[in-house]
C-alpha cells in the first residue's frame, strides 16, 4: 500500500491525510518505515492526539513534513526542525480545516464490510468524515477486522479508489488509576452533578474522575468527543441511557462494546463539538483539565516552562457549550500542586503567551481543596475564590502577590 500511495503523490508536493486516534494506520506506518524513501517530499496531515498517537510521521524521512493541531514530545524533534507545522485550532475548527486544506490523497482505516457492502469508520469517526466528504479526492481504505462496525454513518466500500487489508491491532490507551488528588476531585464532581446530566470529559485523569463520579447515578447521558475504558463499568451500572461520541480509545474490550451496545452512537466532530449543538443539550457538564489557572481566571493547557507541549483540542468548544447549556457546568478540574506540593498550579499570572482559555470562558475550577465558581464574580472575588482552592501552603503567598498585582491593575 505504501508503494501504491507514494506513486499517486506528486514528487515533493504530495499531501496525505493520516487519521489519528485508534484510526492511525499502523500497518501503513510500518510499510513506510521499511521503505523510508517513499516518504520523501510527502506532507502527512493529521490531528494526532498526544498520549494515544506516538508516531512522528515527519520523522520518517529528512524530506518529509507533517501538520497537526497538537504537539507532544514524540514529534517535537520535527517541530524544532521546522518540519512539523502546528496549527492552534480547537477540535471543531480542526474539522473545518480538514474539510478545506489542500490534500492529494486520504487514508482511512475501516471495518470489514457488512452484508450490504457498507463499512464503518468505527471508533475513529470524529474527524475523518470531514475528509471523506470532500469531492474529487483520492481515497484509500485499509480494511481492518479489528476496527468495529459501530452505530453511525457508513460508506460503501466501493466508494474508495484504493483498497487494502491489514489486521494490525488498533492503538490502545490506558488512562491509569486516579491519584489521591483526583480521588477527592471525583467526589466533588459527584456532589455537584445535576440530575439528568449530559457529561463530557477529556483525556487523562480528569476524564477518569468524571466517569467514576457517575457511579450510583441514573438517567445520565454522555455527549463527549471521546470515551475511554472507565466507560465500561458505568455502562454496566445502568446509569447511562445514551452515549454520543466521535472517538473511543482504550482496550479491545472497549472497542467490542462500542460495536455491541446499542446505547453508543458515533457522530463526527461537527456534531460532538459544535457549540450550536452543545447549547441545546440541557445540563451539559463539561469536565476538562489544564496545567495551571491564574488569579485572573485564565487557564493554560498547552505550555510548560514557556515551551508548547500540547494543544487546545476540544477544551474551549465544550467550556463555551456548557456555559450556554440550560443548567450546564463548564468545569476545569486539576490538582492544586505539582512536584509533590512544591509548585502551585493556581498561579498569580500565566506566562507570556500561555493563555489557552480566556477568563471569560472559565466557569468552575475544582481542585482537591474545593470548588471555585467564577461565573459572574468580580475581579477580586475570582482571585479570592481561586486562592481558596489552592493548596494551603501556597495561599498566603498568592494572597500577598495578588494584593501587589491588584494595586497595579
Amino acid at each position: 500500500m505504501a508503494e501504491l500511495l507514494a506513486s499517486r503523490l506528486k514528487p515533493g508536493e504530495g499531501r496525505l491525510f493520516i487519521p489519528g486516534g485508534p484510526g492511525e494506520p499502523l500497518g501503513l506506518l510500518e510499510a513506510f518505515r521499511r521503505s523510508p524513501d517513499l516518504a520523501a517530499g510527502a506532507t502527512f496531515v493529521g490531528p494526532h492526539v498526544p498520549g494515544i498517537n506516538r508516531t512522528d510521521w515527519a520523522g520518517l524521512h529528512a524530506e518529509a513534513r507533517a501538520e497537526g493541531t497538537f504537539l507532544s514530545a514524540d514529534w517535537r524533534p520535527s517541530f524544532e526542525a521546522g518540519r512539523f507545522a502546528l496549527r492552534p485550532l480547537t477540535w471543531r475548527q480542526t474539522y473545518d480545516w480538514l474539510g478545506e486544506t489542500p490534500l492529494d490523497l486520504a487514508v482511512f482505516v475501516v471495518s470489514a464490510p457488512d452484508s450490504d457492502g457498507e463499512v464503518s469508520l468505527g471508533v475513529a469517526s470524529d474527524l475523518a468524515p470531514a475528509v471523506l466528504a470532500r469531492p474529487g479526492l483520492l481515497r484509500a481504505a485499509i480494511v481492518n477486522p479489528n476496527m468495529p462496525h459501530v452505530q453511525g454513518a457508513t460508506v460503501p466500500l466501493s466508494a474508495f479508489d484504493l483498497i487494502a487489508e491489514d489486521d494490525t491491532p488498533l492503538l490502545g490507551y490506558d488512562a491509569g488509576d486516579l491519584d489521591p488528588a483526583f480521588e477527592t476531585i471525583k467526589q466533588r464532581l459527584a456532589e455537584i452533578m445535576p440530575t439528568g446530566a449530559s457529561v463530557q470529559f477529556g483525556l487523562g485523569k480528569a476524564g477518569v474522575a468524571a466517569l467514576q463520579a457517575l457511579d450510583g447515578l441514573k438517567g445520565l447521558r454522555i455527549h463527549s468527543g471521546m470515551v475511554t475504558d472507565p466507560l465500561l463499568p458505568v455502562l454496566e451500572s445502568g446509569a447511562l441511557t445514551e452515549v454520543v461520541t466521535g472517538l473511543a480509545a482504550g482496550s479491545p474490550g472497549l472497542y467490542a462494546r462500542c460495536a455491541e451496545d446499542r446505547r453508543i452512537r458515533f457522530e463526527p466532530s461537527n456534531v460532538t463539538h459544535d457549540i450550536r449543538v452543545l447549547a441545546q443539550i440541557p445540563r451539559l457538564v463539561a469536565v476538562n483539565s489544564a496545567l495551571e489557572v491564574d488569579l485572573l481566571g485564565q487557564a493554560n493547557a498547552e505550555f510548560q516552562g514557556g515551551r508548547q507541549i500540547s494543544g487546545t483540542g476540544g477544551l474551549t468548544d465544550f467550556l463555551r457549550g456548557a456555559r450556554l447549556s440550560d443548567g450546564g457546568l463548564p468545569i476545569l478540574a486539576l490538582p492544586a500542586t505539582a512536584k509533590g506540593g512544591a509548585i502551585s498550579r493556581i498561579v498569580l499570572r500565566l506566562g507570556e503567551g500561555a493563555v489557552s482559555v480566556s477568563r471569560a470562558d472559565v466557569g468552575l475550577v475544582i481542585t482537591e481543596h474545593g470548588v471555585a465558581d467564577l461565573r459572574g464574580r468580580t475581579l477580586d472575588e475570582r482571585a479570592e475564590a481561586l486562592i481558596g482552592v489552592a493548596a494551603p501552603q501556597h495561599r498566603d503567598g498568592l494572597a500577598d502577590a495578588w494584593a501587589g498585582l491588584r494595586r497595579k491593575i
